[in-house]
């Protein structure tokens, strides 16, 4: 079993994370906010030697980057550039979380040799943060793994998101209301992205890995979906407000994941959001 460090240890994913790796007989380190500032080096210094880092700290919320892209360049670059430092310095591995970096994809499915494109602070963010890590596998010799989710959901996310919000409506208001019905994302359940994750700890070698379900819903598909669950009726009110730059459709191509991960998602969309809402209800 491994000494595992995991950044972001009290986030969303990282809670998920941190039970099933310690499930595992992993002896797990967990770094949160509460316990150190990754962009602090004494943090680092500070911290016991590890064989793998899990890094999954970041800023995420897109709005919020453009009102504070300082703050994203220096949690989601310079932490990324701490932990590689750390796994150079001890002989670690490292494996980064990244994001959906392809804008609106010529191709879809989409693979890992699609172009890049970074059409807002976060996402620049991100992308500098994996030349890091390339430039320290290539450099180094670090042994590295990035992985680029396409959109994760599960129970726990923060109510800002998407499927959260339709689900709090769904069951508390007399009517759903988004802003637009048309936008198509790949949504991948959080148990599935954390397999995903436990397979990279065993790879031995650089790679860019996406991750997804390999199928897409739109917004009003989910909303369709959630109140066929429910068995509710509500009207669906759409604003019709277009975000700039939207990204109409993704849809990962994750035959990558399968050969080099021997990896598959395995919770459907509807298993999924049954999943959330049984929770939902439980904790209510």
């Amino acid at each position: 079993m491994a000494k595992i460090l995991v950044t972001g240890a009290a986030g969303f994913v990282g809670t998920y994370l941190c039970k099933r790796l310690i499930s595992e007989g992993h002896e797990v380190t967990k770094l949160t906010s509460a316990s150190g500032n990754i962009v602090e080096q004494d943090t680092w210094n500070n911290l016991p030697v590890v064989n793998v880092v899990i890094h999954l700290a970041a800023k995420t919320f897109v709005p919020d980057s453009w009102k504070n892209p300082t703050l994203f360049q220096d949690v989601n670059v310079q932490g990324t550039f701490k932990a590689l430092e750390y796994c150079r310095q001890h002989n670690a591995k490292l494996i980064y979380i990244s994001s959906y970096l392809y804008g609106n994809p010529l191709t879809l499915p989409t693979n890992e040799s699609a172009p890049v494109y970074t059409p807002n602070p976060y996402a620049l963010s991100k992308k500098i943060a994996e030349e890091y890590c390339e430039f320290y596998a290539t450099a180094y010799g670090v042994n590295t793994v990035i992985l680029r989710p396409f959109n994760i959901y599960g129970f726990g996310q923060s109510p800002s998101f998407l499927i959260p919000e339709i689900i709090q409506q769904a069951l508390h208001n007399t009517s759903i209301q988004v802003k637009d019905l048309e936008p198509k994302r790949d949504y991948l359940f959080v148990a599935d992205f954390i397999d995903a994750i436990i397979q990279s700890i065993a790879l031995n070698r650089f790679e860019i890995i996406n991750l997804g379900a390999g199928e897409s819903f739109a917004v009003g598909e989910l909303i369709a979906l959630v109140q066929k669950i429910l068995n509710t009726n509500l009207p669906v009110i759409s604003s019709n407000e277009h975000r700039k730059a939207e990204i109409m459709n993704t849809i990962a191509d994750i035959s990558k994941a399968a050969a080099v991960l021997n990896w598959q998602p395995k919770i459907s969309m509807e298993e999924g959001l049954k999943e959330i809402i049984r929770l939902t209800k439980s904790r209510s």
